[in-house]
């Protein structure tokens, strides 16, 4: 392989390896100087943001949780709150349904004492006016029986004697 049969940019002479070394070193000052400065710069300001948001993340995450938990915690007294107003409500149903009870057994005592009372009074006074009717009747009846028994003065005294015999026989 002979080195002068290769094209001449695989094979520098000195002249053009001193100026293009002479033009990297200027251009690595000029880079070193005023590129390299900002570009670390910017990969700071880059990392300090990154780590900002990592910061905040970190810190949304714990709020985050904080809230969950609160919620949580809120969700748990509400049911509990709702727990306890479900209790009070069966009580307060139970109690006014035990009153109610209470009240239409003692109205029903009452009506049934009401009803009875006026049933026997209504007993009574058909009573009376059957008493009085069959007295009546009976009198009427007796009358006739005695008018048609009685016609004769003989009959009376016969009569009057046989009764005042049945009363001095009940009185010994």
């Amino acid at each position: 392989m002979d080195l002068n049969s290769l094209p001449a940019i695989l094979t520098p002479d000195l002249g053009l390896l001193f100026w293009m070394l002479l033009a990297f070193i200027i251009v690595f000052i000029v880079l070193a100087k005023f590129g390299f400065p900002a570009i670390i710069n910017m990969v700071e300001e880059r990392k300090a943001y990154i780590d900002e948001s990592l910061r905040k993340a970190h810190e949304a995450n714990e709020k985050l949780a904080n809230i969950k938990a609160e919620s949580e915690q809120l969700l748990r007294e509400a049911r509990e709150q709702s727990a306890q107003i479900v209790k009070d409500a069966a009580a307060a149903r139970d109690s006014m349904v035990s009153q109610a009870e209470l009240k239409a057994r003692e109205e029903s005592a009452r009506i049934i004492a009401e009803a009875k009372a006026q049933i026997e009074n209504e007993k009574q006074a058909a009573l009376n006016e059957i008493r009085g009717e069959v007295a009546r009747l009976s009198v009427g009846v007796a009358e006739k029986v005695l008018r048609k028994e009685l016609s004769s003065d003989a009959a009376q005294m016969e009569y009057v004697d046989k009764l005042l015999d049945e009363v001095s026989s009940k009185a010994k």
